[in-house]
């Protein structure tokens, strides 16, 4: 295992292409890259990010969910046609960044009009997973409490229809359910491919790796148990901490764990 960062947690503090050299500086191995506006879904601003990152590798790449990714389940053929679009434009630009995968939360449950039907949406996923891995690229669905995959069963049910569908792992996220995040981490099991990580207070405060109550030397266990072998990627809200030194000190303390756990 190995630890890194996603850009999510610069949000609004810096942009992509100033968070990787961030990276790069403070010796950050592998990271995730937060696409986050439709001006970043482009191989031109790929290519920028690629030269800005050195020797940082990109694990995976993550975008603004509403932006695209609901309107690929859409009925609407031009919705549908617009959406694949800009699917491909990421794509392109994971190609370029060196990213072999894209953490996917897909249909976001905004509406009350939304009704789940997970052989249908399983089916349709299998599909976005193709396109994916024409770009050498694998999609991997993260568990999201206001998205598809808000509760454990979902991932099975998608993985039936999607053989080739890797998980993501988000502690924060799992807090917001309300489930353990074991549930989560025993159903992706070897189809796990990173894992978003943050800590929590004793007060309920979520905040940065190595500043609260959570058993990391648990969750470490756990993952080898199911052959993980991946990245942790800390991704935090820009608002979990103060100034950047305490998330580097943050990183360079789960860096410490990961490496004493061989």
């Amino acid at each position: 295992m190995q630890a890194g960062i996603s850009t999510a947690t610069l949000f609004l503090r810096r942009n992509n292409e100033d968070a990787l050299a961030l990276f790069r500086e403070w010796g950050v191995p592998v990271a995730e890259v937060f696409l986050t506006s439709f001006s970043e879904y482009d191989p031109a601003f790929a290519q920028l990010c690629a030269e800005r990152k050195g020797e940082v590798k990109v694990h995976s790449v993550h975008v603004l969910n509403t932006q695209f990714e609901p309107q690929l389940y859409a009925a609407h053929p031009r919705v549908l046609a617009d959406a694949f679009g800009l699917l491909r434009r990421t794509m392109e630009s994971a190609r370029v960044l060196g990213a072999g995968h894209y953490t996917f939360h897909g249909v976001a449950r905004l509406k009350r009009t939304f009704r789940e039907n997970l052989p249908k949406s399983g089916e349709q996923t299998k599909g976005i997973a193709e396109v994916c891995e024409s770009y050498g690229v694998q999609l991997c669905y993260e568990n999201v409490e206001w998205a598809l995959y808000n509760r454990p069963g979902v991932f099975s049910v998608l993985k039936e229809h999607c053989p080739s569908l890797g998980g993501v792992l988000d502690l924060k996220q799992a807090r917001i359910t309300g489930f353990d995040y074991f549930d989560y981490l025993k159903e992706m099991g070897e189809s796990l491919t990173h894992v978003h990580v943050s800590d929590i207070t004793a007060e309920g405060k979520m905040c940065l790796p190595g500043k609260g109550v959570f058993d990391f030397p648990l969750l470490l266990r756990r993952l080898r148990d199911v052959g993980f072998s991946g990245p942790l990627l800390i991704e935090n809200y820009s608002g979990d901490y103060g100034d950047e030194d305490e998330l580097r000190a943050s990183f360079e303390w789960l860096a410490g764990l990961t490496e004493h756990s061989k």
